[in-house]
């Protein structure tokens, strides 16, 4: 034991400009071995890119205690803690995570509680430009799922951006025609500028969009939207609703952000008072109405026996809407002109978002105003006590509902 210890101090203390003395596995067999800088070099380096140290000294003989003291310069030091090469490299690249997350999440126009389908189409706008890992755990999406809605929905993107693009070019034709325009001026006009279609295909699209040119009124069509005008207001005020999907009331506000005018459009269920289904457009048109009343009958599954209430505005009273309702045998129900309480329940929340969330905030852009509009109706649905529902959430009262059925059912 006197040799080996007077052996280990001799290493101890001959470590030279020349070289490092240390015990290798032949140590054993009373072998001793110089190690040159560089090589020394070499086997940190080995360190750095992610070797253990356990491994880096069996397969050199290298006691860890020297090793360590090899490496110990190549420590960080990081709000007080003392961290390794290794761990530092580690944590660099977490904040670099970290830093193009929040750069996703800046860029895409909804938020973590958005539906799975609108993320998807959001994170898909960003396809290739980030790693699906980065745009899937952003917005806390799977990757199969994202994956699926790439490759499955590939060739209809392709066909739904055409289709956008040309809304565009149709809008812009009928609204410098001042409405005149059918589809066959219109898809004239595009012609000249350039842009192929038929008209089969643009009136295809102005029915979607919800345009008519005044010229194809005919005298029976101006006297059904008279008569669906003078129609009675079959509510009366009754905002006190047994069941959900029985009477919907819906309304159009107008903000101005930046000196541009957009338009919110909602749908909310008596019942609960819960928003069934929103839209913000640049447009106050029919198309904002009826492409709203799509998504909210999508979204509560096509319901039956539904009645649905509004104020006597164009968009509603439009023969392209009253015609959408009919054909999904849905009763129509006015205000009569002039009474805001008829519709007080949609007046009522109007009142609460332009006091609890728009007029608090200072607005930068569109997109801005848009995801504030988003996060304000999800936390009404899901986290805003109402007291007309005993101081439950909307989402809340038609749960404790369906609860209710169950057990009696």
């Amino acid at each position: 034991m006197d040799s080996l210890g007077s052996k280990i101090a001799c290493l101890n203390t001959n470590i030279g400009l020349e070289g490092i003395i240390y015990f290798t596995p032949f140590y054993r067999r009373n072998q001793i071995t110089r190690i040159s800088i560089e090589e020394k070099q070499s086997l940190v380096a080995r360190y750095q890119a992610g070797e253990a140290i356990a491994d880096i000294c069996v397969d050199t003989g290298v006691p860890r205690r020297t090793f360590y003291t090899w490496i110990k310069p190549y420590t960080v030091t990081v709000s007080g803690y003392t961290v390794s090469h290794q761990e530092f490299i580690k944590m660099k690249q977490k904040l670099q995570q970290l830093e193009q997350k929040l750069e996703i999440l800046q860029k895409v126009n909804c938020t973590v509680l958005a539906p799975l389908q609108e993320k998807l189409q959001e994170l898909a706008k960003l396809h290739g430009q980030y790693s699906v890992h980065a745009l899937c755990e952003a917005l806390c999406v799977s990757r199969g799922t994202f994956y699926n809605h790439i490759f499955r929905r590939k060739e209809v993107t392709v066909h739904d951006k055409r289709r956008t693009e040309m809304k565009e070019h149709i809008q812009a034709a009928f609204d410098e025609s001042q409405q005149r325009f059918g589809a066959n001026k219109i898809a004239a006009v595009l012609a000249d500028r350039g842009v192929r279609t038929s008209p089969k295909y643009v009136a295809e699209l102005m029915r979607e969009m919800g345009l008519q040119s005044v010229s194809i009124y005919s005298k029976h069509d101006y006297q059904k939207s008279e008569r669906l005008a003078k129609k009675q207001n079959m509510l009366q005020r009754q905002f006190k609703v047994d069941e959900p999907n029985r009477v919907w009331v819906s309304d159009i506000i107008c903000f101005k952000v930046n000196g541009k005018y957009l338009y919110v459009c909602v749908i909310l269920d008596l019942f609960s008072s819960k928003i069934v289904a929103h839209k913000v457009s640049p447009k106050n048109s029919t198309y904002l109405v009826t492409s709203t009343f799509r998504q909210a009958y999508q979204n509560r599954n096509e319901p039956q026996q539904l009645m649905f209430h509004s104020d006597q505005g164009p968009q509603y009273t439009s023969d392209t809407f009253w015609k959408l309702l009919r054909m999904n045998k849905v009763a129509q129900s006015f205000s009569k002109s002039g009474r805001p309480h008829d519709n007080a329940v949609a007046e009522s929340f109007f009142a609460s978002m332009k006091r609890e969330e728009v007029y608090r905030t200072q607005y930068c852009s569109e997109h801005q105003f848009m995801r504030s509009v988003d996060t304000y109706i999800e936390f009404y649905n899901t986290k805003r006590p109402h007291s007309t529902l005993n101081y439950k959430t909307p989402d809340g009262f038609e749960l404790l509902h369906e609860q209710r059925r169950e057990r009696t059912g």
